[in-house]
C-alpha cells in the first residue's frame, strides 16, 4: 500500500473548491499550485527546485508551434461565420429536404457537420444555425424542443469533426499527433451523423406533426438546378475542407501549415461571397485574440498546478487510484467517462483538457490503452459539456438569439434526447475500439529477419544475422574492425 500523503488529495479538493466557487481558471490554477508548493517546501514534501523549471514551461508554452493551429482555425471559423456560407448552404439543403417530414431538420443536421468541418467552433456553428434555420422551422411548425435540440446538436458535431480545436489541444496534451487524433475521429464523426439522422427518421415516422414539410409554395419543385445550386454551394467547402484536412493527411502539411492553408481558403471564400470587409477581419481578429488568450492563460495556470502536484507524486497517486477499479481497460474507460461527464456541467472542455488529461493519460498508458482512443473517446464525451443543464453553452447560445416565444425550459428539455445519443456513442466508442483505430495508418508490418543490406564493393547483399561475431566486432568478409568492447565480449584471438 503506498503512502502519498494528503498534500495531493487536498490539492485536488482545493482545485475542485476554486472551481465552484467561480474563480478564473486560470488565476485559481496557478494559486493552488504555488500555494501547495510554498506548503510542501516548508514540509520537506516538494523540492523549491522543482519551481526553476517554470519559467522553462512557460515558454515551452508560448514556443509550440502546435499550438499556433488554434489562432488559426479560429479566425478560420470566425471568418466563415460571417461570410454567409451557412446561410446559402442552408437555403438550398433546406429547400432539397423540404418536401418530407423533418425536411429542414435533416438539413440542419448535414449543414451542421459541413460547417463543423470548416469551422472547428461550437459558438459559430450554434449561433449561426440558430439564427437561420430557427425561426423558419418555428413558423412551419416545428416543435421548439425538437428545433431548438436539433440546431444545438448539430453544432456540437464541430467538437468531434476534424479540424476540431479540442482534438488539437487533446493531441498536444497526450503527446500524440494531430494527424492520428484526426483520423480517429472519421469514424465517430460519421457514426454521430448516422445517429442524428436516424433518430430524426424515427421522429418523422411516429411523429410526423412536430416535424411538418414545409409548404409547396415555399420550397418550390424539386429540379435538377436545385440540386446543382446545393452542389454548387457545397463545392467550396468540400475544396476548403481537402485543403485543410487533406493536406495533413496526406503528409503534406503539419496542423498549423493547414491551418494557416485554412485561413487563406476561408478569406477566398468571404471574397467570393463579397463579404471580405476589414469590420469583418477586425471581427475575426478580435474574436480570435480572445479565445487564444484564454487557452495560453489557462494551459500557464495548469502548468503551475500539475508541476507542484506532480512533484509531489500526485500523478501516482492518481494511476494508484484508478488502476485498482474493477473491470480492467474497460472498467477504467467507464469510469473515466462518467467521472467527465459529470465534471462537465460545471467545467468547459478547455479546463477539462489542461487539468484532468495529464492525470488520466499515465493511467490510460499504463493499462495499454491506445492513447489515440483513449483522446477520440474523451472528446466524443466532452461534446455533453456543450449540450446538457444547467451550463451547456451551446444552450446559453441558443437562448441569446432565440425569441422570447421559445422557453429556456424548451432549449433545456429538447437538449435532453440529444445528449441521450452523444452518450450512446460513447459507449460505442468503448466497445468498439476499432471506430477509432481502423482508419489509423500503424506503419508497414517488417520482419528485421529480411533486410538485406548492400554494401558497394563487397559484391553482394549481406543478411543482418552474419553482423556482429562472438567477441563484440561486426563481422564483414574481407573487412576487419576494431573490437567494440562490449561488456562481457571475450578478448579478440592473438594474431
Amino acid at each position: 500500500m503506498f503512502d502519498f500523503g494528503i498534500i495531493p488529495p487536498a490539492m485536488f479538493l482545493g482545485m475542485v473548491i476554486f472551481m465552484l466557487y467561480g474563480f478564473p481558471v486560470a488565476f485559481s490554477l496557478a494559486a493552488v499550485g504555488l500555494f501547495f508548493g510554498i506548503i510542501g517546501i516548508v514540509t520537506g514534501h516538494f523540492g523549491e527546485v522543482f519551481l526553476q523549471a517554470l519559467p522553462l514551461r512557460f515558454f515551452g508554452i508560448l514556443s509550440n508551434d502546435l499550438l499556433l493551429a488554434i489562432p488559426f482555425f479560429t479566425f478560420m471559423g470566425a471568418v466563415l461565420e460571417r461570410c454567409g456560407l451557412a446561410e446559402d448552404l442552408l437555403e438550398g439543403t433546406g429547400k432539397l429536404f423540404g418536401g418530407i417530414p423533418g425536411g429542414l431538420a435533416y438539413a440542419v443536421i448535414l449543414v451542421g457537420a459541413v460547417l463543423g468541418a470548416i469551422t472547428g467552433t461550437v459558438a459559430a456553428s450554434v449561433i449561426t444555425m440558430g439564427v437561420i434555420s430557427l425561426p423558419i422551422m418555428l413558423r412551419y411548425g416545428y416543435s421548439p424542443r425538437l428545433a431548438t435540440g436539433v440546431i444545438a446538436a448539430s453544432g456540437t458535431i464541430t467538437q468531434v469533426i476534424p479540424p476540431s480545436l479540442v482534438l488539437v489541444v487533446l493531441a498536444d496534451q497526450l503527446g500524440r499527433s494531430v494527424g492520428d487524433m484526426y483520423l480517429g475521429a472519421i469514424g465517430p464523426s460519421i457514426l454521430q451523423v448516422s445517429i442524428f439522422v436516424l433518430f430524426i427518421l424515427v421522429m418523422s415516422i411516429f411523429r410526423p406533426k412536430s416535424m411538418p414539410p414545409l409548404p409547396k409554395e415555399v420550397r418550390g419543385d424539386f429540379n435538377w438546378a436545385l440540386l446543382a445550386k446545393v452542389l454548387m454551394g457545397m463545392v467550396p467547402s468540400i475544396v476548403l475542407i481537402f485543403l485543410v484536412l487533406g493536406t495533413i493527411f496526406m503528409g503534406l502539411a503539419t496542423p498549423t501549415e493547414a491551418g494557416a492553408l485554412g485561413v487563406v481558403g476561408a478569406m477566398a471564400l468571404a471574397a467570393m461571397n463579397r463579404r471580405l470587409t476589414w469590420p469583418l477581419i477586425r471581427e475575426a481578429m478580435t474574436s480570435t485574440t480572445h479565445i487564444t488568450s484564454m487557452v495560453v492563460m489557462i494551459l500557464i495556470g495548469s502548468t503551475c498546478f500539475s508541476l507542484v502536484f506532480q512533484g509531489m507524486d500526485g500523478s501516482r497517486w492518481i494511476e494508484h487510484m484508478l488502476s485498482g477499479i474493477p473491470g480492467g481497460p474497460v472498467g477504467f474507460l467507464i469510469f473515466v467517462n462518467i467521472f467527465i461527464f459529470v465534471l462537465a456541467f460545471f467545467l468547459d472542455f478547455f479546463e477539462i483538457a489542461f487539468i484532468v488529461i495529464p492525470m488520466l493519460a499515465p493511467v490510460a498508458s499504463h493499462l495499454g490503452i491506445d492513447l489515440i482512443w483513449f483522446g477520440v473517446l474523451i472528446c466524443v464525451n466532452m461534446q455533453t459539456s456543450f449540450m446538457h443543464p444547467p451550463f451547456g453553452f451551446a444552450l446559453f447560445y441558443l437562448r441569446s438569439i432565440a425569441s422570447k416565444d421559445v422557453k429556456t425550459s424548451d432549449i433545456y428539455m429538447g437538449a435532453l434526447p440529444w445528449v441521450g445519443m452523444q452518450l450512446i456513442l460513447v459507449a460505442i466508442v468503448i466497445f468498439w475500439p476499432q471506430s477509432v483505430t481502423y482508419w489509423l495508418d500503424h506503419g508497414p508490418k517488417v520482419d528485421p529477419n529480411s533486410i538485406k543490406i548492400e554494401v558497394p564493393g563487397f559484391g553482394g547483399q549481406l543478411g543482418l544475422p552474419p553482423i556482429g561475431g562472438g567477441n563484440g566486432s561486426p563481422q564483414i568478409p574481407g573487412l576487419t574492425l576494431p573490437p567494440l568492447g562490449l561488456p562481457g565480449a571475450p578478448p579478440p584471438p592473438a594474431k
